[in-house]
């Protein structure tokens, strides 16, 4: 299976592993190519696609997931991922995260698994979209030169004391209703990153996604809530809004930003979220709940 690998030296412990990924790459006689500017990864996975790469490998944090993914959505491409990113939210819902050589042996003997992929306002998304809070910690994170778990704690704990919730409706198939919300979450995998679950119990392929409206978050509510959102029990909650969905429709008083994976957009003051089917294919480690498609005989070539 004819495959490249594509390298954003810049996002988080990329540039570390840089020199292993080549070696591997070598191995099976692949491609690596290496981002130099934003959207460049996107257009280096059309060129793999157009020059007949199945499998194309994203090295990087979530921004670089994003873009390459962009590019393979309904396509016979499988897609493959070596997080380095500091949340790596999709990496870790599908059991790659952790060692380099954990996500290395997973392109080795993993198994190709068909999963749902978002839009928001025509913004691919593959593991979190939204607004809020969120998307403008997402604007203030990626602005810092240096990231991390710690960093995006204390950026949020001063984004946190000067930030306006805002009322919202939410619209979704015969359900309309309004809500006040701090953050409104669009997900496709069940947490931001850093096992931080916004929407426990999504999975990538279920065919829905999973919306969790945050409520205002006064000083004696924060420590809660936040331990909620690493437990696991967000959706219990005093407060919080969960539905699940193909489609949503939320609408808010003024233009703002959303986010989509971490990149941040501009949007109006009604933002529509739709989920794709099935529709996007990548290599992940066999689990027993997880449908398996098969594996194309050329693959027998990753395991030199």
């Amino acid at each position: 299976m004819k495959t490249r690998f594509i390298v954003n030296p810049r996002a988080g412990r990329a540039g570390r592993v840089l020199a292993r990924v080549h070696e591997f790459a070598s191995q099976l006689q692949a491609d690596v190519s290496l981002t130099t500017h934003r959207h460049h990864a996107t257009e280096l996975a059309t060129h793999a696609l157009l020059e007949g790469c199945r499998l194309i490998v994203a090295v990087g944090g979530d921004g670089t997931l994003n873009e390459v993914a962009s590019s393979l959505v309904d396509t016979p491409a499988t897609f493959g991922l070596i997080p380095c990113g500091s949340g790596n939210g999709l990496g870790r819902h599908l059991g790659i995260h952790g060692s380099l050589e954990h996500a290395l042996e997973t392109l080795r003997s993993g198994r190709n698994r068909l999963i749902d992929t978002g839009l928001a306002e025509g913004h691919p998304f593959f593991n979190v979209a939204g607004l809020g809070f969120e998307a403008e910690l997402s604007a203030q994170f990626n602005r810092l030169t240096d990231r991390g778990l710690l960093r995006y704690m204390g950026a949020g704990a001063q984004l946190w004391r000067r930030h306006e919730p805002e009322d919202y409706w939410i619209e979704c198939e015969d359900h309309r209703q309004r809500a006040r919300g701090f953050t409104v979450a669009v997900a496709n995998s069940d947490q931001y990153g850093n096992n931080a679950r916004i929407a426990p119990g999504a999975r990538v392929d279920d065919g829905l996604l999973d919306l969790t409206v945050v409520p205002p978050v006064p000083a004696w509510r924060a420590l809660p809530l936040l331990a909620g959102l690493f437990t696991g029990a967000i959706g219990s909650a005093q407060g919080v809004v969960r539905l699940r969905s193909t489609h949503f429709v939320v609408e808010r008083a003024a233009p703002g930003l959303i986010h989509t994976d971490g990149e941040t957009h501009s949007a109006g003051t009604r933002v529509e979220f739709m989920l794709r089917p099935r529709s996007l294919r990548v290599m992940a480690p066999p689990t027993d709940d997880m449908e398996l498609l098969p594996v194309e005989p050329e693959f027998s070539t990753l395991n030199p």
